[in-house]
């Protein structure tokens, strides 16, 4: 059991963290894919710089030993943009494959790291 739930922490995290790193760099980099995905739905172009930035943070700070609550940081930060890219994207009316197969399946990428990871990544209670 703690094979199968270690590999699925490290493909889910794979996954996450080069879904994330690859399009963190294209939103600094403000590649033309990234404009033409963000500007339909109001957002600034300048808020690719901000929203990419944190996904390389974030991605660095999963996948660095220690830092148990930074890693819990990075995770709510992956889920809380990736929910809100999807629902801005449902707002608008963009319900094309391209515009929300990304958010749902690095929402559920992040959902599986989180969960499945180790005793020593996570924060354990005293109580």
């Amino acid at each position: 059991m703690e094979k199968r739930n270690l590999i699925i922490y490290w493909i889910a995290t794979a996954l996450l963290s080069f879904g994330m790193l690859g399009s963190g760099i294209s939103q600094v980099l403000h590649i033309k894919s990234m404009i033409d995905l963000i500007v339909p739905l109001g957002y600034p172009v300048y808020f690719l710089y901000i929203i990419g930035v944190w996904k390389i943070l974030g991605v660095i700070a999963i996948l660095v030993p220690g830092f148990k609550l930074l890693k819990e940081w990075a995770y709510a930060g992956f889920f809380f943009t990736m929910t809100g890219a999807l629902i801005s994207h449902l707002a608008c009316g963009d319900v094309g494959l391209k515009a929300i197969a990304g958010p749902i399946m690095q929402t559920i990428f992040i959902i599986l790291s989180w969960y499945f990871r180790s005793d020593n990544r996570k924060i354990v209670s005293a109580n």
